[in-house]
């Protein structure tokens, strides 16, 4: 696994970017820019798992929600890869590979702003 680090400061709460990042209706918007048409199946809460997929609502990933505190941090590990017909791969060569790669959001106020910290433990191929 490769880890990435990122931040950025953004001119909102970090309720507002919470609500932002996880709602239902503006996550597509913002993941939009990477994974055209993804969406989440699930809710947000510490134990949970989470079905993300791509505009076929089909394939993509399960994660879990390792960690939450709300509008502070978010923590998901990937545990399966999801196939075009929705079911889950956990054996593939490329399950295999994705199976536990994470994604960690911390929110944090600064000066009324928000400072969102991204954190991304991913396979070295996805790297690019």
């Amino acid at each position: 696994m490769k880890t990435l680090h990122y931040e950025t400061v953004i001119d909102a709460s970090p309720q507002k970017v919470w609500d932002t990042m996880l709602g239902k209706e503006t996550y597509p918007k913002w993941v939009g820019v990477t994974w055209p048409g993804s969406s989440y199946h699930g809710e947000w809460k510490q134990g949970a798992q989470i079905r993300f997929t791509g505009a076929d609502g089909g394939g993509g990933t399960l994660g879990e929600v390792t960690a939450l505190a709300p509008a502070a941090h978010v923590a998901i590990e990937h545990i399966a890869v999801l196939l075009e017909d929705g079911s889950e791969d956990r054996t593939s060569d490329m399950a295999q590979a994705w199976i536990g790669s994470t994604e960690t959001y911390t929110f944090t106020p600064e000066n009324g702003s928000t400072k969102l910290d991204v954190e991304l433990s991913i396979p070295a191929e996805w790297v690019d």
